[in-house]
């Protein structure tokens, strides 16, 4: 059996990598399918109490199972079959759904009939060009989207209210439109890398009425940070693309950020002021730009404590770069800063620059290699 992707949450990796799944039963991991378990486990009770016998949660019918594929536990394994459309008969209590790693070019709209129970559909790593707009109308109960790796032009229409999770990226999407998100007020993590995205293909208000905890937009065509992102995003990853500045209005609405992705662009300049609307932040990735300086008002930032800066042109560090003036200012020591292949004199920079450091090992410099 091959590899099953992994459900997780949205708690990313520090780099915030694609999203990838690894082992079938790593998907007892997953909070939502942890307490479907356990209430498939809880006995019934009768009108004298509990009843005296359990369920069977074994193998259903071999009827009630496509062919080829596995059924256990409300969980139908269709991955890896060189299938060309969804198959038929899928039980009705079905509450996970995995479909990758096949050949299915299209989603009609009775494909999902009756699966009113599905939690979680992974569609990763298929031919899927065109999604029909009621093909999801059954699916009130889904939470979980996978539809990565696929051909997909433009965001399914008319998503299930209850979602929660989409991960779309690695697809051929290049808008944005207003209304594609509309009354997703469930929907806590977008995972849309690797798509040729464009400022411009970014309609105005398109992400209007998301509370959104994580938005991932890397490896697009954006050159600049994307105008009216939800404000309660507290990661936001736009790694790989052409951003060249960063300013100050940029990134002032978003005060709750703890994560911010910037690295892998063309960054030559980060306005002062730029980073101070985000008292929260933590952990700040400005690696691989172009950056000639520290940024400025790192200092300030009282609770950051990874910095990477890394594969840029900085060419001197000043003492007071990354810590305050005065002690009791900031109220977490850096863990980790990154100051390797830049054209900085290391030898050069006074100890006293990195007083706020936990440890010495949290620094990172290293000769530079033109």
């Amino acid at each position: 059996m091959k590899g099953f992707l992994l459900l997780c949450s949205c708690v990313i990796l520090s780099h915030a990598l694609p999203f990838e799944q690894r082992g079938f039963w790593d998907f007892s991991m997953d909070d939502g399918l942890a307490m479907m378990r356990d209430e498939e486990g809880a006995s019934g009770l009768g009108p004298e109490g509990p009843t005296s016998t359990v369920p069977d949660l074994g193998m259903p019918p071999m009827d009630l199972c496509p062919f080829g594929c596995q059924c256990h536990l409300r969980v139908v394994q269709c991955s890896d079959l060189g299938l060309t459309s969804v198959p038929k008969n899928i039980p009705k209590d079905t509450t996970l759904l995995d479909l990758q790693n096949n050949k299915i070019t299209e989603i009609k709209k009775d494909d999902f009939k009756g699966l009113s129970s599905l939690y979680a559909l992974v569609i990763v790593n298929n031919k899927i060009s065109k999604v029909n707009e009621k093909a999801f109308d059954v699916l009130h109960k889904l939470q979980k989207l996978y539809i990565s790796k696929n051909n997909l032009e433009q965001i399914p229409r008319n998503l299930p209210k209850s979602l929660v999770e989409l991960r779309i990226h690695d697809n051929n999407i290049k808008k944005i439109p207003k209304e594609v998100f509309n009354g997703l007020k469930n929907m806590n993590c977008i995972e849309m890398g690797g798509n040729p995205l464009e400022n411009g293909g970014i309609e105005p208000g398109a992400f209007d009425g998301l509370k959104l905890n994580y938005l991932r937009i890397s490896e697009a065509k954006l050159t600049g940070v994307p105008k009216d992102l939800p404000n309660t995003l507290n990661e936001l990853h736009l790694d790989h693309n052409k951003i060249q500045a960063i300013e100050t209005e940029d990134l002032i609405q978003y005060s709750k950020i703890y994560r911010l992705g910037l690295g892998y662009n063309n960054i030559r300049v980060i306005e002062n002021g730029s980073l101070a609307s985000m008292p929260a932040l933590r952990e700040l990735h400005l690696d691989n730009n172009k950056l000639a300086k520290v940024p400025g008002g790192l200092p300030d930032l009282k609770f950051l404590q990874v910095v990477y800066l890394h594969s840029n042109n900085i060419t001197q560090i000043g003492v007071n770069d990354f810590c305050p003036i005065g002690f009791g200012v900031k109220r977490a020591y850096y863990n980790g800063i990154s100051l390797f292949n830049n054209p900085v004199p290391y030898w050069e920079v006074q100890p006293a620059t990195f007083r706020c450091v936990s440890d010495r090992l949290a620094i990172q410099f290293g000769n530079y290699k033109k």
